[in-house]
């Protein structure tokens, strides 16, 4: 069985776009995809540094429109259905998977995330907040850590990682409070996601999301609120406005792919971070990030021996 993952913020890198530009299809469907988000999306994907590409308003629109616009690469639309088992994404990915899935069109899923990404951006400007991957140390302590510090676990990744989210104070006292044999890392995003002080870009998607008309998913779609697959498109993009201000069970989605008999992963560009926690947390599980087109020979084969066909 084989799935299709999509990355979440954080995982965009300086010119991680141009090697996927050179493909002409590519090029043409980010060009109409950059439309739709009213952002260059070639600029930022290639020459824009990583200051620029950190802000909110610029990772989300540019991280779901690299997914969509290297898919056809992999299978085109007709042979998802035949081939892939399930789809899934981590926090903006979400979006992603959501149009893979076929609930929303690729311009719709753009248009809604460059108002998500608009409003995190807003809400992340009322109180200087940021995030910190915590890795290692025990889980009971992890979280008495989090809680002393006043931090929510906003991403519960598994395999030995938690994303805490809070002010910058907050987590400046974290990383001085670190909890045994566990190391804190800054992530590059600008705000404290996926947690109450982004309840007002919530409210701002709930309007926006009136204006959609989803369609129900044509394969399963695993929610990242809880693992679970959602087949009616209203109650999707129900979970994508509530998932802004809440936090992201990624562990719980890997736990599901396994149950599922999932043998093959294939994470969409910006590729890499959902890779590595399924190497530790799907074991077993063939895996290929992809970061090139050279990638894209591996990608046949792994559609072939693991497609459901």
């Amino acid at each position: 069985m084989l799935v299709i993952v999509a990355p979440g913020q954080g995982s965009q890198t300086p010119g991680f776009l141009a090697p996927w530009l050179e493909e002409p299809s590519v090029r043409e469907r980010v060009d109409a995809l950059a439309a739709a988000a009213s952002l260059d999306l070639v600029r930022h994907g290639t020459t824009s540094d990583a200051d620029t590409i950190k802000d909110t308003a610029v990772a989300q629109p540019l991280i779901v429109s690299a997914g969509l616009a290297t898919l056809p690469l992999v299978l085109d639309g007709e042979a998802l259905p035949q081939h892939v088992s399930a789809t899934a994404g981590h926090s903006v990915g979400e979006i992603t998977a959501t149009a893979i899935a076929g609930v929303l069109t690729p311009d719709d899923a753009v248009g809604f995330v460059r108002e998500r990404g608009l409003g995190m951006a807003e809400a992340a400007a009322l109180t200087p907040t940021g995030m910190a991957a915590v890795v290692g140390g025990d889980p009971e302590e992890v979280a008495e850590a989090l809680e002393r510090h006043g931090l929510t676990p906003a991403n519960m990744n598994g395999a030995g990682q938690v994303v805490a989210a809070g002010t910058l104070e907050q987590l400046e006292a974290l990383e001085q409070d670190a909890p045994r044999r566990a190391r804190v890392i800054p992530l590059p995003v600008a705000g404290a996601f996926h947690t109450h002080h982004m309840q007002p870009a919530a409210d701002r998607l709930t309007r926006h999301a009136e204006t959609l008309r989803p369609q129900d998913p044509r394969i399963p779609l695993l929610s990242n609120a809880d693992g679970r697959v959602v087949a009616d498109g209203t109650e999707v993009l129900r979970r994508l406005v509530a998932q802004v201000a809440g936090p992201v069970r990624w562990d719980l989605t890997m736990e599901a792919f396994v149950s599922m008999g999932v043998t093959g992963l294939i994470e969409l560009p910006p590729a890499g971070t959902l890779v590595g926690l399924a190497k530790r947390g799907m074991r077993g599980v063939e895996t290929l990030a992809l970061k090139s087109p050279d990638d894209l020979d591996a990608a046949a084969r792994m559609v072939r021996e693991h497609g459901t066909v």
